[in-house]
């Protein structure tokens, strides 16, 4: 059994002062971007970055499989790959990160701030506490405790000065089943500065046959407690995310942030006319990397799109700096949406009597028996997505869950006291939506969160689960965002 982190270690180790919403500067980005410096992938970072731009992107992070071969050769290579797309795009807040094979777990984007030796840490970071690369990737209580020894070591290295700052996320959380709710909870109790959130939708958003990879089954490693349900995405996204009072609910019941994102997790870009060339078996073991891909001439399906082609996250800075990003992720400032559904995302909500307003990832407190109002802005498309078509916000829900407190149980995964209080209907081809929704008599501390679909797919006010074999990515968008907590004295 893990020992369960001390309550100190659960304390954040700062609280910023909430910015003002109207100087928050909204940048989109993509935290899981492969290369070829992936034992699976076959893009440059030049590529991927040229893409991202493409697409409207402000910020990525290159995050190739952790794996001996790159940890001995590809670390260092990738980096001069990043230094040169960065002189080359100073536009593009450019990150070298990792994919994390998380000991007795599945994997996770991590990346530290850039302002400082980022290579280093990233480099140590990978040799000590990489599943691939120290045989610790099954399930066990050993390697439980070999995660939270990761995160500590981060911390520490933020404590001694090495690096700035660190952030983990989850990502494709349920494919697998192999996160169990108490580990998460565990993550986030011994770094809240790192450990942050999960990947709301996955990647590989057009692999046709099981929408973001999520195909599987339960396996030796999986959590038992998972339903079968959890395997599957639904419009695109996480089970966790999706299934309303599930596990993102239940954390958030908790009253402390765990936040989603999203992205593209692109290894092969769909479209794209460039393969991987032919080489020798045991070629990636002896190199860390695959040599540039070849241009066919000839289009192929894959199962990813590019950087911000489909997904991505939008992140409210209050710099356009490496450090402005990861703060923004870190307060939980986001909000994530598919085929170019939402252009803009505006959350204010007014406590009376509490000041300026807070926006995605705040909160406000107020006096038991006050008035709490939510204001939102949507700007909705305008202009054809990837696929050509302008899509068409359908429904925003606003949703409230209860704050109870600490679970008692660590493995708990829903929260019943969560539902949808009021969906909005945008009138029709009209480029922004102004709604606004009162809470009045506030008696006890909850929690506020936004989703949004094209309304083509759904069960009542719930998405369904995609169809394996048949998937449509374009037919079935989905936006959500991240709560706002209110807190009442």
């Amino acid at each position: 059994m893990v020992a369960a982190p001390s309550p100190a270690s659960a304390e954040p180790r700062h609280r910023p002062s909430a910015p003002d919403p109207r100087r928050l500067r909204w940048l989109a980005g993509d935290h899981h971007v492969h290369t070829q410096s992936s034992y699976d992938a076959m893009h440059t970072v030049a590529q991927q970055v040229a893409a991202g731009r493409e697409h409207g992107l402000d910020w990525m992070v290159i995050t190739d499989h952790g794996h001996v071969a790159h940890e001995k050769f590809a670390v260092e290579q990738t980096y001069a790959d990043v230094l040169a797309a960065r002189r080359a795009n100073p536009s593009m807040l450019l990150w070298q990160g990792l994919e994390w094979n998380v000991p007795s777990g599945e994997h996770a984007t991590v990346f530290f701030d850039a302002a400082r030796d980022e290579l280093t840490a990233l480099r140590a970071f990978e040799r000590l506490f990489d599943g691939n690369i120290n045989g610790t990737n099954h399930t066990s209580p050993a390697n439980e405790a070999a995660v939270l020894a990761g995160l500590r070591w981060m911390s520490g290295q933020i404590d001694r000065g090495a690096i700035d700052s660190a952030l983990m996320i989850a990502n494709h959380p349920s494919r697998n089943g192999r996160y169990s709710p108490r580990e998460f909870r565990d993550y986030r109790d011994t770094a809240p500065h790192i450990a942050v959130g999960m990947e709301g939708s996955p990647g590989a958003q057009n692999d046709g046959g099981h929408r973001g990879g999520y195909g599987n089954a339960p396996g030796t490693d999986s959590w038992p407690g998972w339903p079968s349900e959890s395997y599957r995405t639904f419009g695109g996204f996480d089970w966790m995310t999706a299934k309303l009072g599930g596990l993102w609910d239940a954390m958030l019941a908790e009253g402390r942030g765990w936040w989603i994102t999203s992205n593209s997790d692109i290894h092969s870009a769909n479209g794209s006319t460039l393969a991987s060339p032919s080489v020798p078996d045991g070629w990636y073991d002896a190199h860390g990397r695959y040599p540039d891909p070849v241009d066919t001439g000839t289009p192929h399906t894959y199962a990813d799109f590019w950087p911000g082609q489909f997904s991505r996250t939008v992140v409210g800075a209050t710099s356009r700096t490496f450090r402005g990003v990861m703060e923004a992720i870190r307060q939980g400032r986001v909000w994530v949406g598919m085929g170019g559904l939402v252009s803009d995302l505006d959350v204010r909500v007014h406590g009376e009597g509490a000041g300026h307003p807070a926006t995605l990832g705040g909160r406000v407190t107020v006096r038991r028996g006050a008035d709490v109002t939510v204001r939102i802005t949507v700007r909705t498309a305008t202009a054809p997505n990837a696929a050509g078509e302008i899509p068409r916000l359908a429904r925003l829900d606003l949703i409230r869950g209860a704050v109870t407190g600490p679970a008692a149980d660590r493995d708990a995964f829903t929260h019943p006291r969560v539902s949808v209080v009021e969906s909005f209907t945008p009138r029709r081809h009209a480029p922004v939506l102004h709604v606004e929704h009162r809470f009045r008599n506030v008696r006890e501390p909850f929690y506020v969160r936004l989703r949004g679909t094209d309304g083509k797919r759904s069960n009542g006010l719930e998405p369904m689960m995609d169809v394996q074999g048949a998937a449509a990515p374009w037919d079935d968008l989905w936006c959500y965002a991240n709560p706002v907590f209110v807190d009442v004295r």
